[in-house]
């Protein structure tokens, strides 16, 4: 294991990261903090609480979601997109430094960023609600699985992103779609049945229940099953990931 490259590649996205605070870390925090008070004072005003949590605290796990699954894939997707673009992917690929630690510098700078990013939202949210954390633990688990997971996916994206555009479509036309629908403000208990069950074949959903029964023990699955699935996610991600390089998708041209 070729330890140092990792070291370089990881310190290199984190540098870049602070270069550019602002677009990094600032803009998701405000733009949820925004989220937080609209939704929290348009609707909360009118549903005061969900499953027995205020509405206010009960959106918090949602938000985070919201900005962690945008900006792990963000992250990671140009990240790995740049270096295609500018050619410099190739001096990367032709030194002796294997896939694993190229992934390993990659997504884990862009895990670490949306880690930070949760932390900072979970604190901010903090000065808004009271927040109590039933199970710590599992709150960081499915905190750190869910970076990971969608870091992967994002690196996924920028692999096979051959312009900007690509980059940006399916984040916006397809994630923060199904975050909306995934149970971020509300419990899917509330829709008619047809759409509870329409709503079950959203994986976000499954993502959001688990983070949110870690908070206040209250989940609209399991939390057995939401654990498996971002677990199958993640191992889907992982081969597809190794067959991209083993074939060299979007590399070799």
């Amino acid at each position: 294991m070729n330890v140092y490259a990792i070291r370089v590649i990881y310190k290199y996205e984190m540098l870049r990261a602070y270069e550019t605070f602002l677009q990094s870390f600032a803009s998701p925090v405000i733009s949820t903090v925004l989220y937080f008070v609209v939704f929290g004072s348009a609707i909360g005003s009118r549903i005061e609480q969900v499953g027995g949590v205020d509405y206010g605290a009960f959106i918090v796990p949602g938000l985070m979601m919201l900005a962690l699954l945008t900006q792990s894939i963000t992250n990671a997707s140009f990240g790995i997109f740049f270096p295609k673009f500018t050619g410099t992917i190739y001096e990367v690929m032709s030194a002796p430094v294997s896939f694993i630690e190229i992934l390993l510098g990659y997504v884990g700078a862009a895990a670490t960023k949306s880690f930070i990013i949760g932390l900072i939202i979970l604190a901010t949210a903090g000065f808004f609600v009271d927040l109590e954390i039933a199970h710590p633990f599992w709150m960081l688990s499915f905190l750190i699985l869910t970076c990971i997971s969608f870091s992967l996916f994002g690196f996924i994206i920028g692999l096979w992103a051959d312009n900007f555009e690509k980059l940006q479509l399916i984040p916006m036309l397809v994630i923060t779609p199904l975050v909306f629908l995934g149970g971020s403000f509300y419990t899917i208990d509330m829709l008619p049945p047809a759409w509870q069950t329409v709503t079950l074949f959203n994986p976000v959903v499954y993502l959001i229940s688990g983070f949110r029964w870690s908070f206040f023990e209250v989940s609209d699955v399991s939390v057995e099953l939401s654990l498996l699935m971002v677990l199958i996610f993640l191992a889907v991600c992982l081969v597809t990931v190794w067959w991209m390089f083993k074939t060299g998708y979007r590399l070799k041209q």
